[in-house]
């Protein structure tokens, strides 16, 4: 009975890793390919390990840099009770899953936290109930353990005082129904603040806050359901 030596057990080791593909390397010898199956002569045991040592080192060294990361919301808006509140928190690098906690403080009365994966991020939804200040600092932890915080501070105000009064053309487009009127605290998430359809080319949020800076866009929708794309937004920054 022959003896198998160890540079012959990593060669069918590898055969077996290696055989969905066909590998012609000066370093690895001759090879040949039959039926998806390759056969390795004069096999070098050191060169052999380092491809395996720089394979590795491409997969988990990749990994760990995914797995760095930070929160890119550093401010949130202020809000109003009896006034829906739906912001989010951001993240950039990372890697799922990922889960949230509030290590301080305490998010203001009625709001919720809810943490999304795809990307990973943290819903802040609900009506204020109670006007007062609110300090807060929330602790995102990714795979391999890597944390970030960031802490905030929302005041919740007791009855809206300011008024954005919106009006824009009318749409040139046959068969429209009415409008639909979208804000958005940064000029990226959008939320539809009507109701119902608006029939006239004028509208009124009362439901802004104080010190909080808004973004507003209109679409037409026809007697179809079929809405336009969003026209250019405008920028409302509320003392």
């Amino acid at each position: 009975m022959s003896r198998v030596v160890p540079s012959q057990r990593l060669a069918r080791w590898m055969s077996l890793v290696f055989s969905p593909f066909l590998i012609s390397d000066a370093a690895l010898g001759q090879t040949t390919a039959s039926n998806s199956n390759i056969n390795f002569t004069n096999v070098q045991v050191g060169s052999s390990l380092m491809m395996l040592f720089q394979l590795l080192l491409l997969i988990f060294g990749s990994s760990y840099l995914r797995a760095s990361i930070s929160i890119t919301t550093t401010t949130l808006p202020n809000g109003t009770v009896n006034s829906p509140y739906s912001e989010t928190i951001a993240t950039t690098l990372g890697c799922s899953p990922a889960t949230w906690a509030i290590t301080s403080g305490t998010l203001p009365d009625g709001i919720s936290m809810t943490a999304i994966n795809k990307p990973i991020s943290l819903s802040l939804n609900g009506t204020p109930t109670n006007a007062a200040s609110y300090s807060f600092t929330v602790k995102v932890t990714g795979c391999g353990k890597h944390t970030a915080t960031q802490s905030y501070t929302v005041t919740i105000q007791a009855a809206p005082n300011h008024v954005v009064n919106l009006n824009w053309n009318a749409s040139t487009s046959q068969n429209i129904a009415g409008y639909n009127v979208y804000r958005s605290p940064d000029g990226a998430s959008w939320t539809k603040i009507n109701v119902s359809l608006t029939a006239s080319t004028l509208y009124s949020d009362s439901t802004v806050s104080n010190g909080n800076t808004y973004y507003y866009a209109v679409t037409a929708q026809d007697i179809n359901g079929d809405e336009s794309s969003k026209c250019a937004s405008v920028k409302v920054a509320v003392p």
